[in-house]
């Protein structure tokens, strides 16, 4: 007989988004926290650059506002840039009084603030370079010590569950969950869900992300009748070491930030061409520039040095980087990096109202998974933790405020697996996963057209069936969910880049190579839309 699990809030995902929700819930919710590996395996322990408040005297709330919305390509909604940087010292505020050790200045006593691409001032608070893992772990900490958490690591997220309210409305009620180690799946009923378990860089070849962002929540979402918006906006990190044995290896902006150059093989810059802000151009700028230049040289990577500078000052800046990079024999004070661009942010996602609400009653969305209009075409550097913190509270408060007044839970049915059979036949789902991420990476990539997308959509529609078939028909596993999640968010991708027909931010297309007269969200909206043409996303 498997489990019974009921609880007042049911959070998947444990990366920053999901960590600072669970903690700004009233202590009296009983509260399931879920990771699909670890508390520290996700994107955020990953991140390296930082978050951006404005903390400086020389620094304004309407800066950061302009330079996002310089960033954003004309894409950006204003009151959501407007919501998150007003919020954002606050929010960076709460993550300090949790115990973040923020590197301090010289006088230590100031933050020491650093400068990345698009950015006017410095207002990168950090922690060295490895700001996520010192977010991460001081979170993770406090959410061990709250009784009303119960922490679920190594749990895997099937499909949403939905119920009727009185109203005739559908309402999520709870997922459910694979546990990974056991192979059972049990029901998690919750009189609120929310989903936090990031982007969907996964779909591609190459990628800064670990293996979770697979677009679980993305696909989730839309499959219980959630819109989703500006998914053709993928960011590509424009430095990621290249090395036959690094894997996911991010080599942070901050480098660029603090005077690392961009080189060709043979020594000479190359950024001064494409922008006038050269290395500290917006990130879209750098990666199609590299992509270029490497097409166009037919070379591997293109290097990335900061041997210039003294070795002390790289050591102490940027250890992480340092010690990463020695474990593949590159000694970055003494050469430069190989470096090329790597899929890195899911721009758009499922579309929420300032409280992470979704389309469907009792769903929230928040982090890498929501499309909140904060990013628009190209997300600035270090606004993504930002967003994280902003809306994380924003949903919490909302989920407090309101819980009270939900009806309780009607009993659902268990998951039901006895028509489905052992799989012998595992390499259909690597096959399947390495073919999807390989035509993304070549026809949905950095540098797009009309015909490379027809090609993506004809593979992607022979794919889903075929993953359909074996989903139908086998036990479930990680990788088969991971790829069935992968396919579904592809193909909402590729539906999104065919309908902007212009190249703006990180979207650029050789067919429509000039914006368009008009910015506009491109909103997918499934058959069994659970909202109606009213709702506060709109």
């Amino acid at each position: 007989m498997k489990r019974k699990n009921l609880y007042d809030v049911l959070v998947i995902g444990s990366g920053a988004a999901g960590l600072t929700l669970a903690l700004q819930l009233d202590k009296k919710l009983r509260v399931a926290l879920i990771s699909k590996s670890t508390l520290k395996g996700g994107a955020s322990w990953l991140a390296q650059g930082g978050i951006a408040a404005v903390f400086d005297k020389d620094d304004s709330a309407d800066a950061h506002i302009e330079d996002t919305l310089v960033a954003g390509a004309g894409l950006c909604h204003q009151d959501s840039v407007r919501y998150v940087v007003e919020n954002g010292p606050s929010a960076v505020t709460w993550l300090i009084n949790q115990g973040v050790d923020f590197t301090l200045d010289s006088d230590q006593v100031h933050y020491h603030l650093t400068q990345e691409g698009g950015h006017s001032h410095r207002r990168i608070l950090h922690s060295a370079d490895a700001t996520g893992k010192a977010v991460t772990s001081t979170l993770v900490e406090q959410v061990i010590a709250r009784e009303n958490i119960e922490i679920y690591e190594h749990h895997c997220a099937v499909d949403l569950v939905t119920q009727t309210d009185d109203a005739g409305k559908p309402r999520c009620s709870g997922a459910y969950l694979l546990d990974i180690d056991t192979s059972e799946v049990s029901l998690f009923q919750a009189k609120t869900v929310v989903l936090a378990s990031g982007g969907a860089s996964k779909a591609y070849l190459y990628t800064s992300n670990p293996d979770g962002a697979s677009g679980d929540g993305l696909a989730m979402a839309w499959r219980r009748g959630c819109r989703v918006a500006n998914l053709e906006f993928n960011q590509f990190h424009p430095t990621c070491l290249y090395h036959p044995k690094a894997k996911s290896s991010l080599i942070t902006e901050a480098l660029r930030g603090e005077g690392a150059l961009l080189k060709l093989p043979d020594g000479s810059r190359f950024m001064d061409k494409f922008h006038a802000d050269g290395e500290l151009a917006p990130r879209d700028v750098v990666a199609r520039a590299i992509d270029f230049e490497m097409k166009r040289l037919g070379c591997d990577s293109v290097f990335l040095d900061i041997s210039h500078k003294p070795a002390k000052f790289i050591t102490e800046h940027f250890p992480t980087v340092y010690e990463n990079c020695l474990k593949f024999n590159i000694d970055i004070t003494k050469e430069p990096i190989p470096v090329v661009p790597a899929a890195h942010y899911t721009c758009g996602g499922v579309m929420v109202d300032k409280q992470g609400q979704t389309d469907l009653q009792s769903l929230y969305a928040i982090g890498e998974t929501a499309f909140t209009g904060l990013h628009g075409a190209n997300r600035m550097a270090s606004n993504s933790l930002l967003e994280c913190l902003v809306y994380a509270q924003a949903a919490a408060k909302d989920i407090n405020q309101s819980i009270a007044k939900m009806t309780p839970l009607e009993p659902l049915k268990d998951w039901d697996e006895s028509r489905v059979s052992s799989s012998d036949e595992d390499v259909v789902i690597s096959h399947n996963w390495d073919e999807l991420r390989r035509f993304m990476w070549d026809y949905v990539g950095i540098v797009r057209n009309d015909k490379r997308l027809q090609r993506a959509q004809h593979r992607i529609k022979l794919l889903q069936n075929e993953i359909q078939e074996f989903y139908g028909n086998h036990k479930i596993t990680r990788d088969l969910l991971e790829l069935r999640n992968l396919a579904t968010v592809s193909e909402l991708i590729i539906g999104c880049a065919q309908q902007r027909k212009e190249s703006r931010g990180l979207h650029y297309t050789t067919d429509y190579p000039n914006l368009a007269t008009t910015a506009k969200d491109t909103i997918m909206q499934p058959i069994n839309f659970a909202g109606d043409n009213h709702t506060k996303t709109d």
